[in-house]
């Protein structure tokens, strides 16, 4: 175990106490996402999903968690294994921020930023195909927090990242490489934000994320992994309050995917996305 894991471990450790406190906010929501236009990895189609999405995040008195649960069903073109129905993958995310300036009770605000946290967190998914990919993520760093009016917000973090996984493709098994890896650790670079604004009396909302992996080292396959780009982005509609005098309860949007070099592999078909994408959501 690499130092920089086994004090992931320690920091995690040390925040689940203080997650257990007592709840001050929360906030839930429900999301079905879809488009025709995401890619996979040497895969040439475009493959068509349904993305469902629960999303919990809540406050206590010195910081936030957030848990992402999705499950993503790909059409046929991504099949699952020995079968032509798509694919079912589940990913799961948490995360944990805590506040520097609660925990040392003094300000760390400065200009545009209004407080220092300290994220840490983890990634897992399983999917049924082929590859069978079975994520194990871990993810610790800095970030800062800027000056915007609830709700919205704007986080920048840089994460210090380890990952596990796994290849069920025949020449991951074969002699002289790899069907379970240990990447060597990266820096990521991850930004989110929610702004929220008004158009002709509807109330609207621009979110979403930025991700630059400078992933290193190399694959199942003895390749160099690429570094890699993710941004999601969503303008969302609260049409339950333009419609049905209920604020925060239903909104629908459309956004945009941008995938550079998918999983940190590069020189092949698929791993380049961009996809428009339709949004439904029920916040509750």
């Amino acid at each position: 175990m690499t130092p920089s894991l086994r004090a992931a471990l320690a920091t995690l450790a040390l925040l689940t106490p203080l997650a257990a406190q007592a709840v001050t906010w929360q906030d839930n929501s429900l999301t079905y996402t879809t488009s025709n236009r995401f890619t996979e990895p040497a895969n040439r189609k475009p493959v068509h999903k349904d993305i469902l999405e629960f999303v919990h995040a809540s406050g206590y008195s010195h910081g936030i968690n957030l848990l992402r649960v999705k499950m993503l069903r790909s059409s046929g073109v991504d099949p699952a294994k020995n079968a032509t129905h798509g694919a079912t993958e589940y990913y799961v995310v948490y995360r944990h921020m805590l506040s520097l300036g609660k925990l040392f009770e003094r300000s760390f605000a400065a200009g545009p930023i209004r407080d220092l946290a300290l994220t840490a967190g983890f990634d897992l998914n399983t999917k049924d195909n082929l590859f069978a990919p079975r994520k194990r993520q871990l993810v610790i760093g800095p970030t800062l927090r800027f000056k915007i009016a609830p709700p919205g917000f704007v986080d920048l973090s840089l994460l210090l990242t380890k990952e596990w996984n796994h290849c069920g493709l025949p020449p991951c098994k074969a002699p002289g490489n790899t069907e379970y890896i240990g990447f060597d650790a990266f820096p990521m670079a991850h930004a989110a934000w929610r702004i929220p604004f008004a158009l002709g009396g509807t109330p609207l909302r621009f979110e979403g994320f930025a991700a630059h992996l400078f992933r290193r080292g190399d694959d199942y396959l003895g390749k160099h992994v690429g570094e890699e780009t993710l941004i999601r982005t969503a303008l969302m509609a609260d049409v339950g309050a333009a419609l049905a005098s209920r604020p925060n309860t239903v909104f629908v949007g459309v956004g945009y995917e941008l995938w550079r070099n998918k999983f940190g592999n590069h020189s092949i078909p698929g791993v380049d996305t961009n996809a428009p994408t339709l949004h439904l959501r029920w916040q509750f």
